[in-house]
């Protein structure tokens, strides 16, 4: 088991959520894409926000694929701003 297996059970137990329902590899990918295709700190707003459309009936996977997909064609300029307009 890993450091994340045990911090997902964890917050899972917290939480009353089933860690089986939980998945991790998704998350991590929208993370990453949104941090390095947007901004870092949008990673976590959109890890939740997954989380809220999840809670609202969307499929994970399909509902992070749609946010990876904005966040791919996100303008961003190259002192990592979004333009104006």
């Amino acid at each position: 088991m890993t450091v994340m297996d045990d911090w997902v059970t964890a917050a899972c137990a917290e939480l009353g959520l089933d860690p089986a329902e939980v998945p991790v590899p998704t998350v991590l990918d929208l993370a990453k894409d949104v941090a390095h295709q947007v901004l870092r700190p949008g990673a976590p707003v959109s890890a939740y926000l997954l989380g809220v459309a999840v809670g609202r009936g969307a499929e994970p996977a399909a509902a992070a694929a749609r946010l990876s997909a904005l966040a791919g064609t996100w303008p961003v300029e190259l002192d990592g701003t979004a333009p104006a307009g």
